[in-house]
Formats: C-alpha cells, sequence, structure tokens
C-alpha cells in the first residue's frame, strides 16, 4: 500500500508525503484466502451444510479478518503515524482514532 497524498494542517500549511507500507503482500495474500474461504461458505449455505458447520467456519472467517486488520493496524501505525507526528498532522491521529473506535465496535 503506496500511498501517495496530501494533508492540510490548521494553520493551512501544505504536507505531500507518501506512505510506503511493509505488509501489502502479506495483506493482498490474506485477503485472497479470505475471500476463497468466503466463497466456501456460501458453497456451504448453497449446498444446504448443516448450520453449525457454517457457524464454525464463520468464526474462522472472522478471525482471520481481525488478523488481517491488525496488521493493516500496526502498519499503519509504523509508518503513517510515525509520519504524522514528524510533521505534526494532527488530522492523520484523529482519523486513526475515529477508524480505531470503529474497529473495536
Amino acid at each position: 500500500m503506496i500511498g501517495e497524498h496530501e494533508h492540510i494542517l490548521e494553520d493551512g500549511t501544505v504536507i505531500k508525503h507518501v506512505h510506503h507500507h511493509t505488509q501489502t503482500k502479506a495483506v493482498l495474500n490474506r485477503m485472497a484466502r479470505l475471500i476463497g474461504h468466503m466463497e466456501s461458505v456460501k458453497r456451504m449455505i448453497e449446498d444446504g451444510r448443516d448450520c453449525s458447520e457454517v457457524l464454525i467456519q464463520l468464526s474462522a472467517v472472522d478471525a482471520a479478518v481481525k488478523a488481517v486488520s491488525r496488521i493493516i493496524l500496526k502498519d499503519h501505525m509504523e509508518h503513517c503515524i510515525v509520519d504524522a507526528i514528524k510533521t505534526g498532522d494532527s488530522d492523520a491521529i484523529d482519523n486513526l482514532n475515529r477508524a480505531i473506535e470503529q474497529f473495536l465496535k
């Protein structure tokens, strides 16, 4: 995940920077596996498989989603938030706080 973007600070200062995430390949690999897992759960439902089996598989999907979310969060903190602190970008920190709050619901 390399993202070039800009932030406008409260005083009007424009900061442009690029985030170099180190976990992009790992995240994409996990997402591909998650999509495959969800497709197999869908097939289980279409095939009329036992609800208990479906719930167990959905629990595994839920755990996998949480795991990839933690990787993205850690990578974001190690790169984007470090940059935000260096440049005084309080908006990035506010955005992270909102994302964490939503993630923890």
